[in-house]
């Protein structure tokens, strides 16, 4: 299978594959006040979690290995007269740097599971003021709960075989002892479904983004092919549009240890 590299569909997952809801942003700013909050997000592909956290004040840094990425980002944060807010960088989150305690919030939206945490962990912590917060979350559909799903996951297994992230339930408690054994105090886990609207060729678009699809699990001839199929199948048996996906917003909240005064 070739190598995993998101920024080969950058175009569609800046145009069709959605981000998180307001409903997650209103939940996050429980926890921080996003006005004026210095935050880095990470994996951030063309910018998905950072335009919206500089959309509610936020003064952000959003870091991608993918090039076509970091330009998807910053074409997006210029046309939403965002660029004063943001700052967009090709690095891998184990690698990049910054001054001690100079973050207030991290961000992992939807690409904890690509990094060395052993790695990250520390970085991160170092990065964040006392008491500053990161924030693993997840936004998946639900091939459970939305037939359409499950019959798209059934045809990307059908031209890949391979894949092994199909039927997800976006649960990843997991990772709350990943981030306690990083150092980090566990705050809160929450959890919610939400129904989530497409377009034919706005879900053909966000399955394309699909790591088994077109960010390297298929070939772009047998992509090419997959996606055709797909169209066919939407237009012949959910021709009435938005089609309606299940989606689980899933996070959880951790903190920086406050230093004692």
């Amino acid at each position: 299978m070739p190598d995993i590299d998101f920024g080969r569909r950058s175009e569609d997952y800046a145009t069709h594959r959605p981000g998180f809801p307001d409903s997650f942003y209103d939940r996050l700013e429980t926890f921080i006040p996003l006005s004026g909050v210095k935050a880095l997000d990470i994996a951030t592909g063309p910018g998905v979690v950072a335009l919206r956290l500089a959309q509610r004040g936020a003064i952000v840094t959003g870091i991608d290995i993918a090039p076509g990425q970091i330009d998807a980002a910053k074409k997006k944060a210029k046309t939403l007269n965002l660029d004063h807010r943001t700052t967009f960088e090709v690095c891998r989150a184990e690698e990049w740097e910054a001054p001690a305690a100079s973050l207030d919030l991290i961000t992992a939206g939807q690409c904890w599971r690509w990094f060395d945490h052993g790695v990250l962990l520390p970085k991160m912590r170092t990065f964040l003021k006392s008491g500053g917060l990161l924030v693993v979350a997840h936004f998946d559909y639900l091939a459970h709960r939305s037939v359409i799903a499950k019959r798209t996951e059934d045809l990307i297994l059908r031209f890949n075989p391979g894949w092994t992230l199909a039927g997800k339930t976006g649960l990843y408690p997991e990772y709350i002892d990943q981030v306690i054994e990083g150092g980090f105090e566990f705050i809160e886990q929450f959890c919610y479904d939400h129904l989530q609207a497409f377009s034919c060729e706005s879900w053909r678009g966000r399955i394309r983004t699909c790591n088994g699809v077109g960010s390297g699990g298929m070939t772009p001839e047998t992509m090419e092919a997959f996606d055709q199929e797909l169209g066919e199948m939407l237009k012949r048996d959910y021709p009435d549009e938005p089609l309606q996906i299940w989606h689980r917003i899933w996070a959880v909240i951790a903190r920086k240890p406050v230093k004692p005064a």
